[in-house]
């Protein structure tokens, strides 16, 4: 779990358009799923669309895309919310995708807490740029590092 106070560890990511938050992702999935973890992504929006479509034009192996279509890209909290709760049953290391506006975010992250013990957990906080424009640079100094583009970077 991320621990509340250490910001080095919390992570962020900020997105123009759901195409936009799959490719900044899509690196850091794939990469984890090889290292055997369980991702969720919990949206404020369906992604079942957009995902496919990316997976169909994207550079990977056949196996990458399937774990990766195999996610739920759904928007349905109630489900994510008892894939978390099995994940911090069993021990599993999990990351977390939280995609939305900031109120949705804030709203999931305290839901989480009250799910989660394991520190196996680690929530990457999915911000849309075009609604939190004006306050990115206070919203970046809740967090250590930043996922973009070329990758997970540490945040000054």
């Amino acid at each position: 779990m991320v621990k509340e106070n250490n910001k080095e560890e919390k992570l962020c990511l900020f997105f123009a358009s759901d195409y936009h938050f799959e490719m900044i992702s899509l690196p850091y999935i794939s990469e984890n799923l090889k290292k055997d973890k369980k991702v969720i992504v919990i949206t404020e929006n369906d992604l079942n669309n957009t995902i496919e479509k990316l997976l169909s034009n994207i550079n990977l192996t056949e196996e990458e895309k399937e774990k990766i279509a195999k996610i739920d890209w759904k928007n349905n909290d109630e489900d994510k919310f008892e894939q978390i709760k099995k994940a911090n049953e069993e021990n599993k290391n999990t990351i977390i995708f939280v995609k939305g506006k900031e109120n949705y975010i804030d709203s999931i992250n305290k839901n989480i807490k009250n799910l989660i013990s394991s520190d196996k957990i680690n929530i990457v906080d999915c911000y849309d740029i075009n609604e939190v424009q004006n306050d990115v640079k206070n919203i970046t100094k809740q967090y250590g590092k930043i996922l973009s583009t070329s990758g997970v970077e540490k945040l000054l």
